[in-house]
């Protein structure tokens, strides 16, 4: 693979079009973790969805007025803690909503599987180059056998 093509493989993998994640599925990964989770706090269950509380906040703001989730907060000390637990009718709206509308538009592939992909293409790559030169070689032999 030349080095071209190295470069606009490197930028299909870091571009934005890689990590971006609609906000629907954003919503039901929100759901699904405290669904699977029980309960969990505001910091895990952005972590455990991959999210950014500046940029994210909102959607957990609009979750909670919606009543698709449920926050109440834990003093400890001069620290307040923000827990965060499903709501049946988050359930509902997952199981009714989002369930059948992932079935039609399922998700592009994430960014570690296009970065799994393309590691596996270059072994190829590679294997056939070998396999190649080895070709070669042998032709070569078999020229100067006969």
């Amino acid at each position: 693979m030349n080095k071209c093509k190295k470069e606009q493989e490197y930028r299909k993998l870091s571009g934005p079009e890689s990590s971006y994640r609609d906000r629907i599925y954003i919503v039901k990964d929100i759901i699904m973790k405290l669904v699977e989770h029980n309960e969990l706090t505001q910091t895990t269950l952005l972590s455990f969805c991959g999210l950014n509380l500046k940029k994210h906040r909102s959607i957990l703001d609009e979750l909670e007025s919606n009543g698709f989730i449920r926050k109440h907060g834990s003093s400890y000390g001069k620290r307040s803690i923000s827990v965060y637990k499903a709501a049946p009718k988050g359930l509902e709206f997952c199981s009714t909503i989002l369930e059948p509308y992932e079935m039609v538009f399922p998700r592009k592939k994430s960014k570690n599987t296009n970065y799994q992909d393309l590691v596996q293409q270059h072994a190829y790559i590679q294997r056939s180059e070998i396999d190649n030169g080895e070709r070669q070689k042998d032709m070569v032999e078999v020229v100067h056998n006969k």
